[in-house]
């Protein structure tokens, strides 16, 4: 039985489906040879990232295909209704990144209340000649212990943003039409741990009253979650964060906010137009960057490999 994972997979997802008798074929396949590729090899399963697309003209085309696999949460890269409407199992791994993705969130939110976006740029060009000037100009960094972080969405990964924010310290508010009440377990290494109740709030709450704002929802089909009007809520001198996905901020506005004073940093893991973001939101200094590495840890990987491995396993009944 062959898997195509096409856009790689683990060592230990491998290594669990090798052990069960897959034969698992980890080329990357160029989208536009991906329909004659699975038929030469007669694929039963297809496992990706967020670069291979999955739409109903590659599904009418591969009859092979049994499951397809996302590694990750989102699934906006595969036509997941039209693949189960022909009997094709559709799985992913909506737990296995969560914390790789929170700590992400606290490594720009750090990143921007002490400037290192910038000073990274600058200290190698001007740092052995205008050393005490950027020190001056970065003197205005910020804590977080103390601070209200905004959470927009109370999902698995905005509940784990949450017991990294209650750990630091900060006050914890969100949003979530969805989830009314969230309670959080925040176990330390002792084994001793705390719970906290969070109950949501309607989102203009939460954007009034935040000092930094993350966001954990869905693509958007019907516009922005963050645009103009929602900037204009948000406190002076905020911070945004964006793990989630590309489009849930209107990029434009952001840029207006930023360069007014309105928003003091963003950090962005997503993109609108991935995988070739605007150069100006490349180059804004005060905007912090990462090419959607949200679930890209070691942990993570090994914990999405294994998952997926145990779905495909089960759904095929190998034991």
């Amino acid at each position: 039985m062959k898997v195509l994972a096409n856009d790689g997979l683990d060592q230990s997802g491998i290594d669990a489906l090798t052990a069960k008798g897959f034969e698992v074929i980890t080329t990357k396949v160029p989208q536009e040879f991906l329909i004659d590729y699975i038929n030469e090899n007669k694929i039963k399963t297809i496992l990706v990232r967020s670069a291979t697309q999955v739409r109903k003209e590659l599904i009418d085309a591969c009859p092979s295909i049994e499951i397809i696999g996302r590694g990750g949460v989102g699934m906006d890269n595969i036509d997941v209704d039209y693949a189960r409407s022909k009997n094709i199992h559709v799985i992913n791994t909506p737990s296995a990144s969560s914390e790789s993705v929170a700590e992400l969130v606290f490594a720009h939110l750090f990143a921007g209340a002490r400037f290192l976006p910038d000073s990274n740029r600058k200290m190698p060009v001007v740092g052995d000649s205008e050393f005490a000037k950027l020190k001056k100009s970065y003197e205005k960094g910020i804590e977080l212990r103390g601070k209200t972080i905004g959470i927009i969405g109370m999902g698995r990964i905005g509940q784990e943003v949450a017991r990294i924010a209650l750990g630091l310290g900060m006050r914890v508010i969100a949003a979530d039409s969805n989830i009314g009440r969230a309670s959080i377990k925040v176990k330390f290494y002792n084994n001793q741990f705390i719970n906290v109740d969070i109950e949501t709030e309607p989102l203009d709450g939460v954007l009034e009253h935040a000092d930094f704002i993350t966001l954990h929802v869905p693509a958007q089909k019907d516009g922005y979650m963050i645009s103009e009007k929602e900037f204009s809520i948000m406190k002076d001198g905020v911070a945004v964060v964006n793990c989630s996905r590309g489009g849930v901020i209107d990029e434009n506005a952001l840029i207006a906010a930023l360069n007014s004073g309105k928003v003091a940093f963003a950090g962005l893991d997503v993109f609108i137009n991935e995988p070739t973001p605007s150069k100006e939101i490349l180059t804004h200094p005060k905007i912090s960057l990462t090419p959607h590495t949200g679930a890209s840890t070691l942990e993570a990987q090994d914990r999405i490999g294994l998952s997926l491995a145990e779905q495909i396993c089960s759904i095929l009944q190998v034991h």
